[in-house]
């Protein structure tokens, strides 16, 4: 699989966060730039570059190699972007997201006649938690309502049919 924008944008975005994806697009195609380079070229703090090199470290999506600064005597670490792990990372993030999507769809399909809702939209609950409750919600006291989830069931399996059929 070639390495795409969306591939870099949505790993980035659901493994590490969306505040990493500028970052990324800094280092793609480039090796060995110093933590306060990019900082600089992002106009951002040196600490938070770090956080977020550390965060795509940990996901082994960036490496990095320390030197010492023989003037000022500290350690500097230059990045690169590993983009080949975005790939496996991208296929793990999909394969749990699909299995994500099943496991709502069971748990909707067994809840089909007794799902209750806050018409606050505080809790959504199975008619036994319902029925515990007195049909109210634990939150701000309104009056449950019965929910028909026949359209989040339809909608959940057109999304797993439509991620089945990209990975196929």
């Amino acid at each position: 699989m070639r390495i795409t924008k969306e591939i870099l944008t949505k790993t980035t975005e659901e493994a590490i966060g969306e505040d990493a994806i500028p970052l990324v697009f800094k280092l793609k195609g480039r090796e060995n730039i110093s933590e306060f380079k990019l900082a600089d070229e992002l106009k951002v703090d040196v600490h938070l570059v770090r956080n977020i090199l550390y965060r795509l470290n940990n996901f082994h999506l960036a490496t990095y190699m320390r030197k010492k600064d023989r003037q000022k005597g500290w350690y500097i670490s230059y990045w690169t972007l590993n983009t080949k792990r975005f790939t496996e990372v991208y296929e793990k993030l999909q394969v749990n997201r699909l299995e994500n999507l099943k496991e709502k769809l069971k748990k909707e399909q067994e809840y089909r006649e007794g799902l209750y809702i806050c018409p606050n939209l505080c809790t959504r609950m199975n008619f036994e938690k319902a029925m515990e409750n007195n049909y109210k919600c634990p939150e701000c006291g309104s009056i449950l309502n019965p929910q028909d989830n026949s359209r989040t069931i339809e909608h959940l399996k057109s999304m797993i049919a439509e991620m089945e059929e990209v990975s196929a």
